[in-house]
């Protein structure tokens, strides 16, 4: 029983396997009692399901607290909404790739599935290399920081191009390599049909499996940016790694509520576009002082307030289109 108080990347094993335990618990019940049948899901079962798995995230900062005390729970509460935020543009690009390959909505859940387990072991990698090098040399930090502050820059400047899923370099490479059907084949990944050259039955992959590699290379893309953006927060990889995956647990049931209605958060970009500037001006600035972080509570509550006013200042620009996109439904009831 020692190895479960045994060090772990700065906390004890037993820390570790507990949280691991609790995301297994927590998918479980998502996947194997709630979503056990196959099954459209709605803009209300989904905001209930999202409601869920941010409580849970949200109460998790408690034990946080309690465990490594109220700046530690700050740092963590601070990353759970960067990363939560920043993942509203990985359910654009996702609703993109989606549409581009015709999945109905019905298997849009079993994709999302696949590719949220998958985010989990890709962003744990991530997560302990990234630890592992900042422990080495510190003063990668400050190139996270500049990072983020170029990358917020850009974002500003940028013209909103819409993401193009067919110029994508590893979807040409998979159609030239292998065997792909024309067609969806109900929930399969991989189907045998009888090969056109040969006629002999051969393995065939399907524009599904297709789906959900292009749904976790842009996790990776997008993992880029708020990677550095956490690790400028806090260098410690138990609060970086508990925040990411409370985050993205809820990003396939986020999905479904926020993907017809991305387009009143318009100006939430720019918001988050400042978020990293400020993220990385932090670090600069505490370097340029020789002072240790800037204040957690103070972290949190800059981030929230950007957060927060893009939300409210999109809503409300975009109001308009909301009462159109009413009258139109009231139109199509009546007719």
């Amino acid at each position: 029983m020692d190895i479960l108080f045994s060090d772990f990347l700065g906390k004890p094993l037993w820390s570790w396997l507990g949280f691991l335990l609790l995301v297994a618990g927590l998918l479980a019940f998502d996947l194997g009692i709630l979503n056990r049948k196959t099954h459209e899901i709605g803009v209300r079962e989904s905001l209930m399901l999202s409601a869920f798995y941010i409580t849970i995230g949200v109460s998790f900062s408690v034990w946080i607290w309690y465990f490594m005390g109220q700046s530690a729970a700050m740092l963590y509460l601070t990353g759970f909404v960067v990363e939560k935020s920043l993942s509203l543009d990985n359910i654009f690009v996702m609703a993109l790739i989606f549409t581009y390959f015709g999945v109905p909505r019905i298997y849009q859940h079993r994709v999302l599935v696949f590719g949220i387990i998958g985010v989990i072991l890709l962003r744990g990698i991530m997560i302990g290399a990234g630890a592992a090098v900042v422990a080495r040399f510190e003063w990668v930090l400050l190139l996270f920081a500049a990072f983020l502050i170029f990358t917020g820059v850009k974002m500003l400047m940028s013209d909103d191009s819409e993401y193009d899923v067919s110029t994508n370099p590893v979807l040409r490479f998979m159609r030239r390599r292998f065997r792909v059907t024309d067609s969806i084949e109900s929930d399969h990944f991989f189907v045998r049909q009888p090969d056109p050259v040969t006629g002999q039955m051969a393995l065939f992959i399907t524009p599904l499996l297709l789906a959900l590699v292009m749904v976790e290379l842009a996790d990776v893309i997008f993992a880029v940016d708020s990677i550095p953006a956490i690790f400028a927060l806090t260098t410690d990889p138990y609060i970086i790694f508990t925040s990411n995956i409370f985050a993205i647990l809820g990003l396939r049931a986020l999905f479904f509520a926020l993907s017809a209605m991305l387009h009143r958060f318009a100006y939430l970009q720019t918001a988050l576009s400042l978020v990293l500037v400020f993220i990385g001006g932090k670090v600069v600035i505490a370097h340029l002082l020789g002072i240790d972080k800037v204040p957690a509570a103070l972290s949190l509550s800059v981030t929230a307030f950007i957060l927060v006013g893009g939300v409210v200042y999109s809503l409300w620009r975009t109001r308009d289109d909301a009462q159109k996109m009413v009258a139109g439904v009231e139109v199509k009831k009546a007719a």
